[in-house]
C-alpha cells in the first residue's frame, strides 16, 4: 500500500525521477518496513505478556507510535536541512533526494498508523475466534 500511495503522490506532485530520487524512495520503503516491524514486535510482546489480541493491538500501536514518530520526524528535519543545502549551484540532486525522502516519511507516518491499524483490526475482528487458540499465527 505504501509503495502505491508513494508512486501516486509522485504522479500528483510532478517529481522528476532521478537516481537520488530513487534512492530517497528506496530509503522511504525501508523506513516503512521498519515501522511495521516495530508495530508487529510490540504487538507480539503484548501477547506474550498475556494480553488479549485486541488489547495487544491497542498497546502495540500505542507503544510503537512514539518510536516511529520520533525517528521519522528527526529524519524529516535532516531532509529540510539537505533541501536547503541542495539549493546551492551544483547540488540540486541533494534537494531531489531530500524531497522524495521527506514525502515518503510523511506518507509512512500515515500508512503505519492508519492503514496498518485498519487492516489489523479488520483481520482480528473477522477472525478473532480462529486466531484466539492459535497464538503461533501472530508470532507469539
Amino acid at each position: 500500500v505504501y509503495i502505491i500511495l508513494n508512486l501516486a503522490l509522485f504522479k500528483l506532485i510532478p517529481i522528476t525521477i532521478t537516481l537520488p530520487a530513487i534512492t530517497g524512495f528506496l530509503i522511504g520503503i525501508g523506513t516503512a518496513v521498519d515501522g511495521n516491524i516495530l508495530i508487529f514486535e510490540r504487538i507480539k510482546e503484548e501477547i506474550r505478556n498475556g494480553k488479549s489480541l485486541t488489547d495487544a493491538l491497542d498497546a502495540g500501536f500505542a507503544r510503537a507510535w512514539t518510536s516511529i514518530r520520533d525517528s521519522n520526524l528527526s529524519t524529516i528535519i535532516i531532509c529540510v536541512v539537505l533541501f536547503f543545502f541542495g539549493q546551492t549551484p551544483g547540488a540540486s540532486v541533494v534537494s531531489g533526494f531530500a524531497v522524495t525522502l521527506a514525502l515518503g516519511l510523511v506518507l509512512n507516518l500515515f500508512t503505519a498508523v492508519l492503514v496498518t491499524r485498519t487492516f489489523l483490526y479488520t483481520i482480528v475482528g473477522g477472525f478473532s475466534s480462529a486466531i484466539a487458540g492459535r497464538k503461533w499465527l501472530v508470532g507469539a
